[in-house]
């Protein structure tokens, strides 16, 4: 009997330490600390011009704030912004710096870096005749690391994803509500018609991040504040290459945007309104 019972438990150690083997057990994700889950789906948010189309997102993370100059520090070791605060959203950067970034920030993280980035050749569908830089940057889809949200994820989220309530600004229909831009970013508040030395003369800049009404689903400074780079080029729906790069929401000193108003902006151009948030798939 003894001998039984010895065999069994002989027995049940090599099963359990042939199951641990064939299925090891996974490293969990890191704890995305300022992130938002934002749910998949169609677009529900009437104001978008993504709504009626047939588009569907998959699930994915992006940050409830602009990434802030402290953040930017702790990665890239300088900062280049025009109005300095650990608060306030990073600026004066490029697109080529914000993919930079990510790709860095994920390294710093444990991650896998999501773009494969070529500074010595020339992309080709770049075709500007301004940017002196044209790297080649391309996607890796298996990588699990920081990212700029493309032009629909990006106004998906701002919209309040499946939670939305069809607001024109990202939180609100009234842009005082939920918006820094050239009426309300400086000592006083302006009215009448954009002008830039009344704006000037008013110290306008940024405001520290998440001040205003957040949106449905808990993102802030998503209408105004800085404009934020989105992966995507100028017109070019499958997120590839191009000669000038999307920028959304509007910033302190020019009207804000509304959800489905779209710019652009040179990939090397940069400025004190110009910033970015950062996003991962699920």
């Amino acid at each position: 009997m003894r001998k039984m019972i010895i065999f069994l438990f002989i027995a049940t150690t090599l099963v359990v330490g042939a199951c641990s083997q064939q299925e090891p057990e996974r490293k969990p994700e890191p704890m995305l600390d300022n992130f938002v889950f934002v749910k998949g789906g169609a677009f529900v948010n009437k104001n978008s011009n993504y709504y009626g189309q047939n588009v569907t997102l998959s699930s994915f993370y992006i940050g409830k704030y602009e990434v802030t100059q402290k953040e930017w520090m702790d990665v890239m070791g300088s900062n280049p912004s025009a109005f300095k605060g650990d608060d306030l959203p990073v600026e004066t950067v490029s697109w080529y710096d914000a993919v930079e970034y990510c790709n860095k920030r994920s390294i710093k993280e444990g991650l896998t870096p999501y773009y494969h980035i070529n500074k010595n050749n020339k992309d080709p569908k770049n075709k500007s005749e301004t940017d002196n830089l044209k790297w080649t940057v391309t996607i890796i889809e298996v990588a699990n690391g920081y990212r700029l949200p493309t032009e629909a994820e990006w106004q998906y989220a701002a919209g309040g994803g499946q939670m939305s309530k069809s607001y024109i600004y990202s939180g609100s229909d009234q842009a005082d509500d939920a918006a820094w831009y050239w009426k309300n970013a400086g000592d006083k508040i302006l009215s009448g018609e954009w002008n830039w030395p009344v704006v000037e003369n008013n110290h306008n800049k940024t405001q520290p991040i998440g001040a205003k009404k957040p949106n449905e689903l808990g993102l802030y400074d998503m209408s105004g504040n800085v404009r934020e780079w989105c992966w995507n080029g100028y017109g070019d729906s499958d997120s590839n290459s191009n000669s000038t790069r999307v920028v959304k929401g509007g910033g302190w000193m020019g009207d804000v945007g509304e959800l489905s108003y779209l710019s652009n902006f040179e990939a090397n151009g940069i400025g004190p309104d110009q910033g970015f948030r950062v996003s991962r798939g699920e």
